[in-house]
């Protein structure tokens, strides 16, 4: 599988238990959205390798997940860090003015002004409304709401996002 072809949607924190099971940090609108999907690649650097979704579990301080072949502690505990993906195809499309996180990083943050701010490094979810994280080519960061007051424009097909934002913000 392509790392195009793939949506990251969280990641491996660790082992959880003895029998096989997996801590996991999920990037997704619901807290155990990723049990949905039947089968996750996981992987690191663009190497990816399938495991088949057995069982999921809420607790109160991580998910956890049961994958085919992992059936014990040290497997487990190989698979920390390693991402959780899913084949894009398989998401549901994405709303009138709603984005997949991983459509939004790399795109060039453009201000009215024509000046370009950088580009989207990452995203963070603070509660509120979710944060662009812009990294410029002066290597100043930005911190830019991802809210409509500042977010004027998001065109992915032309690689860009117009915002009303300044360069000495």
């Amino acid at each position: 599988m392509r790392d195009e072809d793939l949506v990251v949607m969280g990641f491996v924190r660790g082992a959880f238990g003895i029998k096989g099971w997996v801590k996991i940090h999920a990037d997704t609108e619901y807290a155990d959205g990723l049990f949905d999907y039947p089968t996750w690649w996981l992987g690191k650097n663009g190497s990816w390798k399938p495991y088949a979704f057995e069982n999921g579990a809420v607790q109160p301080k991580a998910l956890a997940a049961k994958l085919e072949g992992v059936d014990d502690r040290d497997a487990a505990e190989a698979l920390r860090g390693t991402q959780i993906a899913i084949p894009r195809s398989e998401l549901p499309e994405a709303g009138d003015g709603e984005y997949y996180w991983a459509d939004l990083i790399g795109l060039s943050v453009v201000n009215q002004q024509g000046e370009t701010l950088g580009k989207v490094d990452s995203l963070l979810e603070t509660g509120a409304n979710d944060v662009l994280v812009v990294k410029g080519g002066d290597g100043q960061q930005r911190l830019i709401p991802f809210v409509d007051q500042y977010v004027l424009e998001v065109v992915p097909a032309e690689g860009r996002i117009l915002v009303d934002w300044g360069l000495d913000y």
